[in-house]
């Protein structure tokens, strides 16, 4: 409705009652304004009607969606379900064009728009969560490990000649196997164990420089977020390092905006030395589907430069995602869920380590790690060699999900490289432990029924029921399956 459609409609209603709807029309407007002029998250979060409302005028402007319109292509916006129209917002087209993600469509202005908005909007919450000289980002859709491999192949171009990627050791699959895709070798540097703490051996990283001269190696492949009692790679030498040496520096900052701590790394690194990208995931940072991550740099031509290098267009959803869950919380919902999470995770802390002294037990000391910590299990381990995996077992049966419990002495080989002590980043740690993290999202009540259900566990175990003997008991309550659940749940309430 505009101006002439809201006089014509006065032939037909009171002339003050289209004028009230007018100005009710307008208050929504005004939002829009403010975003396209401003390009950043709204301060106070809009309310679903502005959000579908700002969609459907978008999706107007996409040529599929034009009265009239004639497709004669091979790509047209054509959609054969009317479910998945609306489940898209009828924002068909995607992002991007074949030779650019971050390119416009001519025949999609919509999706193009929702794309630049969606690109400035999560720009300026990373700012807002620490890094404040970030100059540049791109919303991808593809999670952390294939943003990772786009950003080790636009590598390649700038340095024909490097075969390898220095990696401070982490275990988790998809980050190593980011580098392998990207068809490089990874030179893995073991960590070094400061009191419970696993820690960047910073020697070791410049020692395989020296030897490997820097021409040969693509970039120093560091971590933040992690599971204890691995903690946030020492960012600022690592990136004293990259500059020293002129190598290139690349962050896998998987689930690290939710933490002011790993943000911080990654601003103090980039001022002290070079950190050329890093990436977060959208799912773990902003409560949003499984799909997409961010790319952010402190050089507008290089993350350019990355975006250039995925080839064809893309998927709009997870730009949708984005942009609409940030509409919805606005900064001052979303700083919220970062300081209730810095809440959670201090109560989670708290009540492990009571927990785990119950037991025996220790809370591990990684007071470097600002999401994850770990509570040791050697009462458990000297009980059986089955106990600990068992517990893990039991967890999961019982709908705990995300407890990690990690054995001593296993091995595993991930795309042909073999890992000792795999899931502990080290290969011989000293004691078996739990993992459990507090992520942006988890409440009091989630806390309080993990540390319940946790101390059933460990009850039944400390007791024997489910030793090496007792297999058959534990089989038993994992056939009962969703019975069991059901009288767990009941079971909390109480």
């Amino acid at each position: 409705m505009n101006t002439e459609n809201f006089l014509a409609s006065e032939r037909l209603v009171n002339a003050a009652y289209v004028r009230q709807g007018s100005q009710g029309r307008r208050a929504h407007e005004l939002r829009l304004r403010a975003l396209l002029e401003q390009g950043k998250c709204p301060e106070d979060g809009w309310d679903e009607s502005t959000i579908e409302l700002f969609l459907h005028e978008l999706a107007i402007m996409d040529s599929n969606n034009f009265l009239g319109n004639c497709g004669v292509g091979e790509r047209e916006g054509r959609v054969a379900s009317g479910l998945v129209a609306r489940r898209h917002y009828r924002l068909i087209h995607g992002i991007g064009r074949s030779g650019d993600i971050s390119a416009v469509q001519p025949k999609a202005a919509g999706s193009s728009l929702l794309n630049k908005l969606t690109n400035s909007v999560a720009l300026d919450i990373i700012k807002l969560a620490g890094v404040r000289t970030a100059s540049s980002c791109f919303v991808v859709p593809m999670a952390t490990g294939m943003s990772l491999t786009l950003c080790f192949l636009t590598l390649r171009h700038k340095r024909p000649k490097a075969k390898y990627i220095i990696w401070p050791r982490i275990d988790q699959k998809s980050c190593f196997k980011s580098m392998i895709t990207a068809g490089f070798e990874p030179v893995v540097v073991e960590n070094v164990l400061e009191g419970d703490e696993l820690r960047t051996d910073l020697k070791a990283v410049e020692a395989k420089i020296q030897d490997l001269e820097a021409d040969n190696i693509l970039c120093v492949h560091s971590t933040t977020s992690c599971f204890a009692p691995r903690v946030p790679d020492r960012l600022e030498e690592l990136a004293e390092i990259c500059a020293r040496y002129d190598i290139p520096h690349i962050v896998n900052n998987a689930y690290g905006v939710q933490s002011s701590k790993c943000m911080h790394l990654i601003q103090q690194g980039a001022r002290r030395g070079r950190i050329d990208a890093f990436v977060q995931s959208l799912d773990k940072n902003f409560m949003v589907p499984v799909g997409g991550a961010i790319i952010a740099g402190f050089s507008d031509s290089f993350i350019q430069e990355i975006s250039k290098m995925y080839p064809g267009r893309a998927s709009a959803s997870p730009s949708l995602d984005l942009l609409i869950t940030l509409l919805t919380l606005g900064t001052k919902g979303y700083q919220q869920l970062l300081k209730e999470r810095k809440e959670m995770f201090s109560y989670l802390s708290e009540n492990v380590k009571k927990l785990a002294e119950a037991y025996n037990e220790r809370l591990l000391e990684t007071p470097h790690n600002p999401i994850s910590l770990a509570m040791s299990l050697r009462e458990l381990d000297k009980q059986s060699g089955t106990a600990v995996t068992q517990l893990g077992s039991m967890l999961f049966t019982r709908q705990v999900s995300g407890a990690r419990v990690v054995p001593l002495g296993s091995q595993q080989t991930v795309s042909g490289y073999t890992f000792k002590g795999f899931m502990a980043h080290t290969n011989k740690y000293h004691c078996a432990y739990l993992n459990a993290a507090s992520a942006i999202g988890m409440t009091k009540e989630d806390v309080d029924v993990f540390l319940k259900r946790l101390d059933k566990c460990l009850k039944a175990l400390s007791k024997g029921k489910n030793d090496e003997k007792g297999l058959p008991a534990l089989n038993e309550e994992v056939a009962s399956g969703m019975e069991k659940c059901n009288l767990l749940e009941e079971d909390d309430r109480k």
